[in-house]
């Protein structure tokens, strides 16, 4: 169907992604299939509401995060489901914000002889942000999960967060830091 390169690359402690990858230079993609058109953001691009608002842009009906994210085992539980709880909140928040529904789809178990453990919890939710399935934080599941695709149309009525922008003042988007220059 094509191919996407993941756009944001982390620098994260336990893994230095940016020495060996780079952003990726094909853009934000959807694909069409007979189902629906796909928007597939991967992995740390999970966190960024624009890749997530520029692929609904682009047609997608589904956002689909695959990913590979977990905790350092030696935390606390507290900080654990903080962070659990971040990682959904923000991909939830896509499925609002552009009224379609999003699956995020996490990995389980073990790797750096025992010191990560990947937080598995992988979920569906509607266009506004509803859970429809949520997999646990240990066992590799698999699950079909049926999505209205007509309903987007509604939570876009009733909640019309991608018609209602105003991208006239939207260009200080675009710097890395907004200084008062």
């Amino acid at each position: 169907m094509g191919k996407y390169r993941k756009m944001h690359i982390p620098d994260d402690p336990a893994y230095y992604e940016k020495f060996y990858f780079t952003p990726g230079d094909l853009g934000y993609k959807v694909f069409k299939t007979k189902f629906a058109n796909i928007g597939i953001l991967i992995c740390w691009d999970q966190w960024y509401p624009e890749a997530a608002r520029i692929t609904a842009l682009m047609g997608a009906e589904i956002l689909f995060y695959p990913t590979a994210i977990g905790w350092a085992t030696e935390q606390d539980e507290e900080t654990n489901k903080d962070q659990y709880n971040a990682w959904q909140t923000i991909q939830r928040s896509h499925a609002v914000a552009n009224g379609i529904p999003v699956v995020s789809v996490n990995r389980v178990g073990f790797e750096q002889n025992g010191a990560m453990k990947f937080w598995g919890g992988s979920f569906a939710t509607n266009g506004q942000g509803k859970l429809i399935y949520l997999a646990s934080h240990d066992n590799e599941e698999t699950e079909v999960v049926e999505l209205d695709l007509k309903e987007a149309d509604n939570f876009r009525m009733h909640w019309p967060f991608l018609r209602d922008r105003r991208i006239d003042s939207y260009q200080p988007i675009t710097k890395r830091y907004i200084d008062g220059d």
